[in-house]
């Protein structure tokens, strides 16, 4: 049937998913996730023909940011690039783009309408257990918008683990590796190990890697499995990492090799280390791609302009002033750190955090490194993702003010925000941290807008 609006698009996506009652309880992504359907939707489309180039980017925090910023680099040196990252903020067209601009209302339409026949058949072969997975459905769509726009370069995020997730079966020649650590633990098991072992799923035969600074027995794991498919694995050691030197207005400033100082348009202190594996990737693919010398002065200048370009709603952005209002998506103690640190010299008191974190993310340790910093925490959730489960209130709120006495829940983040500008005055700063739902909870609260970035 012909779709006339993003609504009825996204309710068809969803369709197979909520046909079986969604995620909620459903165990183990090697027992209960199946990419089958999204491959064999690739491969009756002829989708995956195309000679184009892509990366694969996964991890447990900063992989969207890396994207955004491979993207961005990945333009300046003068490709057409296609992009898809999630969750979304506002619109589920957000996880589609091409040079940053989103998918257009009458394409997602007119290209799910193209492919729904062939969505029917392969659903309809289907046991009544499984379903056909969303992110496969947006995959197809991505891809042949991608053919129509002549994207030569694709750099796609995993949404969660890696191996049984439907991003992977793109034939990517480049796996990117951002810091991994305990998350997702229903899904993806309960050790650091196991869920290094999801994330290494992404990698190719034959293909390229490279991952930042990683715990030992993660960097084994992906050591493993590039050595078993042939593929060349590089971790970039703390001596060759950018290193901070200051954060200004606009952004963060830092020396990475041979582009000497250079400045990201990203606040976080944490983006130096998403900018560098960035960086390692973009030049990885435009190796393999026409343009720019690697070894030229053109080459550098387009990467320290890319860098000063990149636009990322969510990641340490500043909503307001008087107060200042902060927004990050802070989901564990070592992120929520570096927020803190990243925000040392802009905070004035009073200082009232706002944390919205789900029950399988280390919320206890936000609450720790928040509630030790503010003089009121403030606990909230989101109905906006029906897959996220959050801390019984009570117990959240007894286990905040065991850190700090001055702990408080609100429903919604709006009661929350009400809450926090009467305590902060015009003088001090709020935090708001928390999963990516929260960020677009705050994003629509503040009426922001992010089609082109």
């Amino acid at each position: 049937m012909p779709f006339q609006n993003e609504a009825e698009a996204v309710t068809y996506i969803f369709r197979s998913l909520k046909r079986v009652g969604g995620l909620a309880g459903r165990g183990l992504d090697e027992h209960t996730r199946d990419i089958t359907p999204t491959r064999r939707l690739l491969g009756m489309t002829g989708l995956l023909d195309s000679p184009r180039e892509y990366a694969v980017i996964t991890g447990s925090k900063g992989k969207g940011s890396t994207t955004a910023i491979t993207t961005k680099l990945l333009q300046h040196l003068g490709h057409t690039v296609g992009m898809i990252s999630s969750p979304h903020l506002i619109s589920y067209r957000e996880r589609i783009r091409v040079n940053g601009r989103a998918i257009p209302e009458g394409d997602l339409c007119r290209i799910l309408g193209d492919l729904e026949p062939q969505i029917d058949a392969i659903e309809s072969q289907m046991r009544a257990d499984r379903y056909f997975s969303p992110q496969g459905i947006f995959l197809a769509v991505a891809l042949r918008w991608f053919d129509e726009q002549n994207v030569g370069a694709a750099v796609l995020e995993v949404g969660r683990g890696g191996r049984y997730d439907d991003i992977a079966v793109v034939p990517n020649r480049l796996s990117l590796f951002t810091p991994i650590m305990l998350e997702h633990t229903h899904y993806l098991g309960s050790t650091l190990a196991r869920i290094a072992w999801h994330k290494a799923g992404i990698m190719k035969p034959l293909s390229y890697a490279y991952s930042v600074p990683q715990a030992s027995e993660v960097l084994d794991v992906l050591q493993a499995e590039a050595d078993a498919l042939g593929a060349e694995f590089a971790w970039i050691a703390p001596m060759d990492m950018g290193q901070y030197v200051a954060t200004d207005t606009d952004g963060v400033r830092f020396t990475l090799g041979r582009y000497g100082e250079v400045k990201i348009s990203l606040l976080g202190r944490y983006q130096v280390e998403n900018a560098t594996l960035a960086v390692q990737g973009a030049g990885n693919m435009h190796a393999r791609l026409p343009g720019i010398p690697h070894g030229s002065s053109a080459y550098v200048e387009a990467i320290r302009a890319g860098l000063a370009d990149v636009t990322w709603a969510g990641r340490l952005q500043k909503l307001q002033d008087q107060p200042a209002v902060y927004l990050d998506g802070a989901i564990n103690a070592e992120s929520a750190r570096l927020l803190l640190a990243s925000l040392h010299e802009r905070m004035t008191d009073p200082i009232i955090a706002i944390v919205g974190v789900p029950d399988d993310k280390d919320y206890l340790g936000v609450y720790r490194e928040l509630g030790m910093a503010a003089e009121t925490l403030i606990l909230t959730e989101t109905k906006r993702n029906a897959t996220l489960h959050f801390p019984d209130p009570d117990a959240a709120v007894a286990a905040a003010r065991r850190i700090n006495n001055d702990s408080h829940f609100a429903p919604t983040l709006q009661a929350a925000v009400e809450m926090a500008l009467q305590r902060a005055g015009r003088d001090g700063t709020i935090i708001i941290a928390g999963t990516q739902s929260i960020v677009a909870d705050a994003v629509s609260l503040w009426g922001l807008s992010f089609e082109t970035i």
